[in-house]
């Protein structure tokens, strides 16, 4: 198909491509975005209900903390954690309510404007800068890792994944055709794949064999 494609000179021709990306495949898209949301979405409120026994009792212990360098309370106890003034697992719970909504709504076959999306596009990449700043700070400040805020992390990362995939399917980012061509081929997937086994090398290299 690829070949077929460009010998033609251009991939513009065809018109899978050139419209919008059919229902089955948006469908199969938001699917996993739900999967993620919903995982995200619950470490979001446990991260909450944590932070709220915290506050109570600063002293308490996390099952998650089982060293000085996975540690959940470490984490939690520094300003990083409340940046803009309340704990950052509230600000999760929104994101992923938001992107929960379009995705279980893209199932069912709603196409949303372009600028609702494009306001969802740049809503979710605040979410994923926000939690690989978090990450960064937790792996080069903070020397401690939350195990629930690296879930999140990792499923902030697949929504964000899934839902550029779907605005550039959908001519809602700009993309040329063959871009489109290389998603519609599932290739992204390796982009995607490759970033989360770079995350995971650095926490095996920082937490666990060192």
């Amino acid at each position: 198909m690829a070949a077929d494609l460009e010998s033609s000179g251009t991939v513009e021709l065809d018109p899978e491509l050139a419209g919008p990306a059919p229902q089955r495949w948006r469908a199969r898209t938001a699917t996993e975005m739900i999967v993620s949301g919903l995982v995200g979405l619950f470490v979001s409120f446990k991260l909450s209900i944590e932070a709220w026994e915290l506050a109570g009792d600063p002293g308490l212990d996390l099952a998650c903390d089982i060293n000085e360098r996975i540690s959940c309370v470490t984490v939690a106890s520094t300003w990083q954690a409340t940046l803009l003034g309340f704990p950052n697992a509230f600000l999760g719970i929104l994101f992923e309510g938001v992107v929960l909504a379009i995705s279980v709504a893209t199932v069912a076959g709603v196409r949303f404007p372009r600028w609702y999306m494009r306001c969802a596009e740049a809503l979710y990449t605040v979410a994923l800068l926000f939690a690989l700043w978090l990450f960064s700070q937790s792996y080069f400040v903070i020397h401690a890792l939350c195990p629930w805020c690296l879930l999140i992390t990792v499923t902030t990362t697949l929504v964000w994944a899934g839902l550029t995939r779907l605005n550039i399917r959908d001519h809602v980012l700009p993309g040329s055709a063959r871009l489109r061509w290389f998603i519609a081929s599932g290739n992204d997937w390796i982009i995607t794949i490759a970033f989360l086994l770079v995350l995971a090398g650095m926490v095996l290299v920082r937490y666990v064999i060192v």
